[in-house]
């Protein structure tokens, strides 16, 4: 956890910024400013709310650092490089897998394009409330069984790292939602995900559920932190019985486990 504070001119927020967070690989970090600032992560316009909220993400391999601007109203400009830490991540290697879960057949490619283009749209949505500033608890209960930026090697063929973090327990176990948000997707049956719900908590943050045996909520549904989504299941292409979480700031995917209470049993 990092703090930046860089001031310009004026009173509270007016010509400054404050940046509470995670400046590392997989974090997010949440702005403070004058309502009628202009953000600028690199040359990427960031949403300001009218309290003068924003936020940024850093994806899995994220540069050693990257730049925030912030024009004001009365003409001034802050520039400000973010240093952002390196991780190491877990390589984890699966054999015996039947082939069709290695690479799926050509006659679901169809499907599967246009699967994830509706999880591309549902996870670009850019929604101005900030939701996400309900704070973050655990979706379930469970083991966890797999890590953000791990790399799985399934039957010998280096696959794409695991975006997400598994918590392993039975079928039937409740998911619940870990923060405020809207229900932007909500599928039982997608090809690689099984039942699928994804969450916007605005600014373009969301969380997706993923393998869900069942689901208790259906699209455009307003939650709150704590309600019931469905429970945990196997569904899609999943190997055993957990709930696959991710977090996603845009394109950017982030670390869930960053964001939610800390735990004994994971190190971030």
């Amino acid at each position: 956890m990092a703090l930046v504070l860089f001031v310009a001119a004026g009173g509270a927020y007016a010509g400054s910024v404050d940046l509470k967070g995670d400046f590392v690989q997989g974090g997010l970090v949440r702005g403070q400013t004058a309502p009628d600032a202009r953000i600028l992560l690199g040359s990427r316009k960031i949403r300001v709310s009218p309290q003068g909220i924003f936020i940024v993400g850093f994806t899995r391999d994220a540069p050693a650092s990257e730049t925030l601007t912030a024009k004001f109203a009365d003409g001034t400009e802050t520039r400000q490089v973010l240093k952002i830490r390196k991780r190491t991540y877990d390589i984890q290697r699966i054999n015996g897998l039947p082939p069709k879960m290695v690479t799926p057949p050509k006659a679901v490619l169809k499907r599967i394009k246009r699967e994830n283009g509706l999880i591309r749209g549902a996870r670009m949505v850019d929604r101005p409330e900030i939701y996400f500033d309900s704070g973050w608890i655990w979706p379930a209960k469970g083991r966890i069984s797999g890590v953000y930026g791990s790399q799985r090697v399934l039957n010998g063929k280096p696959k794409r790292p695991h975006f997400g973090v598994d918590i392993a327990a039975p079928v039937g176990v409740k998911v619940i939602a870990p923060a405020d948000g809207v229900v932007v997707l909500a599928e039982l049956n997608l090809y690689y995900t099984g039942g699928t719900i994804i969450l916007d908590h605005g600014h373009g943050l969301s969380s997706a559920f993923l393998h869900m045996s069942s689901l208790s909520v259906k699209k455009g549904r307003k939650v709150r932190q704590g309600d019931l989504l469905g429970a945990i299941g196997k569904t899609g292409r999943a190997t055993g019985a957990h709930l696959d979480w991710r977090i996603n700031w845009f394109d950017r995917r982030l670390d869930p486990a960053l964001l939610a209470p800390k735990r004994a049993d994971l190190t971030n």
